[in-house]
């Protein structure tokens, strides 16, 4: 596990008033990418000390590239209330397909959910799940922000893709969405090309520079960065450090808890583990509970030869 001491500039931790949702009575358990391993959710969820009320935190990435994910889709909207699950750029690839806006890629694995019988439930119910979750001390993003983004910006920019993903014009939504690469984001950016701009920075942001520009095509570890880039989370006087940022999709990454950080994505999906931690304000309550992703979950999964770092 990396883990680095809190510095002595850090701000307070502060508690703001939700926008989204009451803090929850219990604390919740942050749940890394699934990418579609049920039996590997499964048999973390039976490791937990669980009550029927004990929230559940999914940070996105919920299906593609493992055997099951249309099982763990069924799994997800069984736990009801209990989970809250946000949206990961696989989830986004998933609706863009059903809406006939994207084909499919080589190693992804949705068939199953696309001739489900139930699919149009399904995508439903997966278009519906925020960009972005606040509860008054912690925000969870699938992939980060940028480092000049605070909370109440987060929250505002999650909210236009959600209304449009939302509505009754999603498919066409999804194509302008996918339609053109995104511009790097500027306050000034308007309409679809803002739009991409903040779905490309909740779903696969990594790296940025000093000045918050973000970097788009690395997914390795942050020791082989490109050089004058660092991870998001790094960048000095970061608007988000106040608040406990949870965040999955960097799977080079691995487990990192910090004070104010806790980055959840241990690559269950290429046999490594699946990761979950209680989201407990004093991070040395912090204790991960982990299960390994056995590889015999991933067979028939034509990406076997993928790589780890593979965005």
């Amino acid at each position: 596990m990396n883990s680095q001491a809190p510095t002595p500039s850090s701000p307070p931790l502060r508690h703001r008033e939700p926008t989204r949702a009451a803090v929850p009575a219990q604390v919740p358990y942050g749940i890394g990418d699934l990418q579609g391993c049920c039996n590997a959710l499964a048999r973390l969820l039976g490791k937990l000390d669980l009550t029927s009320e004990s929230p559940l935190w999914f940070v996105g990435d919920l299906v593609n590239r493992g055997p099951s994910s249309l099982a763990t889709l069924h799994k997800l909207i069984q736990l009801g209330q209990q989970a809250t699950s946000i949206l990961g750029n696989h989830d986004l690839h998933l609706l863009a397909i059903f809406a006939g806006s994207r084909k499919q890629k080589p190693g992804d694995t949705l068939d199953e959910i696309l001739q489900a019988p139930d699919a149009v439930e399904l995508i439903d119910w997966l278009r519906n799940r925020p960009l972005a979750h606040f509860d008054g001390i912690r925000l969870m993003v699938h992939a980060g922000v940028l480092p000049q983004w605070d909370v109440a910006n987060t929250l505002e920019l999650a909210g236009e893709i959600e209304a449009q993903l939302r509505a009754p014009t999603w498919r066409s939504f999804t194509g302008e969405l996918f339609a053109a690469p995104a511009q790097p984001w500027h306050p000034r950016l308007k309409g679809i090309e803002r739009m991409r701009s903040v779905t490309s920075v909740l779903t696969r942001i990594r790296l940025c520079d000093a000045a918050g520009q973000m970097e788009t095509r690395y997914s390795g570890p942050p020791a082989s960065a490109p050089a004058g880039f660092m991870p998001w989370f790094d960048v000095p006087d970061r608007k988000t450090d106040d608040v406990i940022v949870v965040f999955g999709h960097w799977a080079a990454l691995g487990l990192v808890l910090r004070d104010r950080l806790c980055a959840l994505d241990t690559g269950c999906v290429w046999g490594n583990q699946l990761s979950a931690v209680p989201l407990d304000i004093d991070p040395q309550k912090r204790i991960p509970i982990q299960v390994d992703c056995r590889k015999k979950e991933l067979e028939g999964d034509e990406r076997s030869a993928v790589s780890l770092n593979a965005p």
